[in-house]
């Protein structure tokens, strides 16, 4: 998608000031009480052609601009790919697309802070991914301190709503921490994380479930009743360990600290692709 576009509009304001004759309008008669003009048709058909383009192709520019809005708010994004291939290739991001719901996710977050009206952007100038019914979440961080991270492991609606929704959730819902801030705004970096469908993972015992779970690679749920909690697959990043990963993890969701050890959880894995915004220092 191009970076930059010539707005013909744009163009005909400019250059109808720095040339007075620029519809090709000139003076057949002084002034004698009525100015009358001769006009330039072929000019003219040419200028109502520009027009016309401008007006017809308004739709088809819209993602365009938007994404040159959007991506204003990002000076830079590092891609994650977490997982192993389970997920079918055609179905990852590139990096533009990635960058471009980060931008999203940025520029919803501060509409609701400003009270502004969300734009609409018709579905058809949008990529079929972003289409798509897919997991996600958004996390919110403040010089590197989690502010706010919420999502869907199983979709409820499009990828790209998906974006909007939990840039909000995590922004504005996450009952650990009090509402986004104005003045904290700036400060937020965003990560956004699009998950593959979990799969149950079946184990004998806590030592099987161990062996059997991938640092780095698997998104972790478990479930226990009505408690159940999730760690991306970015967390193993700051838990490594796999033991103290299940112990935050249970802890999370309510449990005992080591009720993967006492007990017998419903385990799923999902693998997931991150962008991260890095802003410019």
């Amino acid at each position: 998608m191009p970076d930059k576009m010539v707005n013909p509009v744009r163009l005909f304001i400019r250059s109808s000031k720095s040339c007075p004759d620029f519809l090709g309008l000139s003076a057949r008669h002084k002034w004698h009480g009525l100015l009358s003009y001769r006009v330039n048709k072929k000019f003219l058909t040419f200028i109502i052609f520009v027009l016309l383009s401008c007006l017809l192709g308004s739709e088809a520019f819209g993602f365009e601009k938007n994404d040159k809005q959007l991506n204003k708010e990002v000076t830079q994004t590092t891609t994650h790919i977490k997982g192993d291939g389970t997920m079918d290739n055609a179905k990852w991001l590139s990096e533009d697309e990635g960058k471009y719901l980060l931008g999203v996710a940025r520029k919803t977050i501060k509409n609701r802070l400003s009270k502004a009206e969300e734009p609409q952007i018709d579905p058809k100038d949008l990529p079929e991914k972003f289409q798509e019914r897919l997991g996600t979440f958004v996390t919110v961080t403040i010089d590197g301190n989690l502010r706010g991270c919420i999502g869907h492991i199983i979709p409820r609606e499009t990828l790209i709503e998906g974006i909007r929704v939990n840039a909000l959730n995590a922004a504005f819902r996450d009952p650990r921490f009090p509402p986004l801030t104005q003045e904290e705004f700036d400060k937020i970096e965003l990560e956004i994380s699009i998950l593959t469908p979990p799969q149950e993972l079946t184990y004998t015992d806590a030592e099987d479930l161990l062996d059997k779970l991938r640092p780095g690679i698997d998104g972790v749920i478990i479930k226990k009743g009505f408690n159940e909690a999730t760690f991306l697959p970015q967390v193993w990043e700051q838990l490594p360990d796999k033991r103290e990963f299940l112990t935050h993890l249970c802890l999370k969701a309510g449990l005992s600290a080591y009720s993967w050890e006492t007990e017998k959880l419903q385990v799923s894995i999902y693998q997931a692709q991150a962008f991260e915004e890095e802003k410019s220092k």
